[in-house]
């Protein structure tokens, strides 16, 4: 298996205060680039509990993010273990004292990397999935003219509250195994019960009622059962991560509004209208928590906005991460188009 670090490196963002006036002491930004710093550059933010690595599937020669053709940023969220994380940070903020993160801080710190580390002026382009998205829309109204291009797929500008719903779920079922998990502070122990349980419910929304019709985990990754998938599968997923890491994270989802606090003060609508760079929604057809018409009404308040739906049987995981070759050829081709004006 090869190492989630190869490559990466961070940078130091010192003193850095966060949305909610909390300061995070001496927090760092993970990240990896491919091409030439010359080269039109494009910000590819991580998604909820992936590594750098996890990205990395959408960027090659002969696609269209191509290190020959685009200077290509992947920055790591706070709480992904890489940036600033519970499971990074010294006492007394570690562990279940990591403060909480906002979309738009983690959007801050990767202006920060960007002007600061390599003096980037502006982006061609900002690209994300998922958790990736929401940071992809924040970016449009943080910093307006910074950029040509937006393309966030499966993903939300604002997280709808059925979304809210399922990841109160996932956070139950975590924070249930209450001898494990022990108010965060476990330690080297893992709450594996409550990891178990966590990747469990995660699986039934992860992927779409037709694809596990269909059986697809037999055909994609080889097991025999379904119970063999979720023990394979989603709990050894669960079981890869930290507990405090996927919390932290699951709050920044949780919360996610372009439209919070000043200058919109929830006025959604505004804040979408706000974008200026031309931008392409993506949504997965058969996403069960970012669904199309969430993705439809957003595009609708854009001034410059395009909706087009994946047509993927594969859920949320139609827009990452890479294994299904299908819509890893449809999303890039789409890419291609938008990212050279071609709509």
């Amino acid at each position: 298996m090869p190492n989630v670090n190869d490559g990466v490196q961070t940078y130091d963002l010192g003193n850095f205060q966060l949305k909610s006036g909390i300061t995070l002491p001496n927090a760092v930004v993970a990240y990896k680039t491919f091409g030439d710093s010359s080269l039109p550059a494009i910000m590819y933010p991580t998604w909820y509990s992936g590594s750098i690595a996890d990205n990395e599937w959408l960027i090659g020669e002969g696609m269209e993010l191509s290190p020959k053709k685009y200077f290509i940023v992947i920055a790591a969220m706070f709480g992904n273990g890489q940036s600033s994380s519970p499971s990074n940070q010294a006492a007394p903020m570690n562990g279940p004292n990591f403060p909480y993160i906002a979309v738009a801080d983690n959007v801050r710190a990767q202006y920060t990397l960007l002007t600061e580390k390599f003096g980037i002026k502006h982006l061609h382009a900002v690209v994300g999935w998922s958790m990736g998205a929401g940071q992809t829309y924040q970016w449009g109204v943080s910093y307006p003219g910074f950029m040509d291009y937006l393309v966030p797929f499966c993903g939300s500008a604002r997280t709808a509250i059925h979304n809210q719903v399922f990841l109160e779920s996932i956070k139950a079922a975590l924070t249930a195994d209450t001898e494990g998990f022990k108010g965060g502070n476990y330690g080297d122990k893992k709450p594996e019960v409550g990891l178990k349980a966590f990747g469990r419910v995660y699986a039934g929304w992860g992927f779409s009622q037709t694809w596990y019709r269909e059986e697809i985990w037999k055909k994609q990754f080889g097991f025999k059962t379904l119970e063999e998938f979720l023990v394979g599968f989603w709990e050894a997923w669960a079981l890869s991560k930290d507990a405090n890491n996927l919390l932290c994270m699951l709050e920044t989802w949780k919360n996610g509004d372009i439209s919070a606090g000043e200058p919109f003060n929830g006025d959604f609508e505004a804040a979408l209208r706000s974008i200026k760079a031309k931008t392409l929604v993506l949504p997965g057809h058969t996403d069960l928590y970012f669904p199309p018409e969430d993705s439809q009404y957003e595009a609708e308040h854009l001034k410059n906005g395009i909706c087009e739906s994946i047509p993927s049987i594969w859920g949320h995981w139609a827009g990452g991460p890479g294994d299904s070759k299908d819509d890893v050829k449809w999303l890039d081709e789409r890419l291609s188009r938008f990212l050279n004006g071609k709509g």
